[in-house]
């Protein structure tokens, strides 16, 4: 005999002619389902091509409002503020936050920063290993 599947409240419990609503219960990584669902999900959303954001940005200059344009088009009202000010940051109307060009060589500068770091982390390990294997004295056995 199959259980009842629980009711989402408890209203349509007592209504035996209501359809049976299924409680929605998280997911736990063991699960064959939970897997595909965290596969299927994307971690962020792909960026918006440049030429929409600069359309958006031309409309909301032109006296749209952020909430209006977040309406028509897909991204937030959040989202077309920022790129506002992103826009207005890169066209030097602003002076409150970095230009697209500075942020790009930073996160470029970042990147390269850490390579060398591990690069000098590896050569450090490497060093101190050659220096242990040339202060070892020869155990004066031969292997021949």
């Amino acid at each position: 005999m199959p259980l009842p599947l629980p009711m989402a409240d408890a209203d349509a419990a007592a209504d035996p002619d209501a359809a049976a609503v299924p409680v929605k219960l998280p997911r736990f990584r063991g699960h064959p389902e939970a897997r595909m669902e965290v596969s299927a999900m994307r971690r962020f959303q792909a960026p918006y091509p440049p030429q929409l954001r600069a359309r958006i940005v031309e409309l909301a200059r032109a006296g749209r409002s952020p909430e209006s344009l977040a309406k028509e088009f897909e991204p937030t009202a959040t989202c077309i503020r920022r790129w506002i000010k992103e826009a207005d940051i890169d066209d030097g109307k602003r002076a409150d936050g970095i230009t697209s060009t500075e942020r790009d060589e930073l996160t470029r500068l970042r990147r390269e920063n850490r390579v060398l770091r591990e690069e000098r982390e590896i050569l450090k390990k490497a060093a101190a290993w050659f220096a242990q294997e040339t202060t070892k004295t020869p155990s004066g056995r031969s292997s021949s």
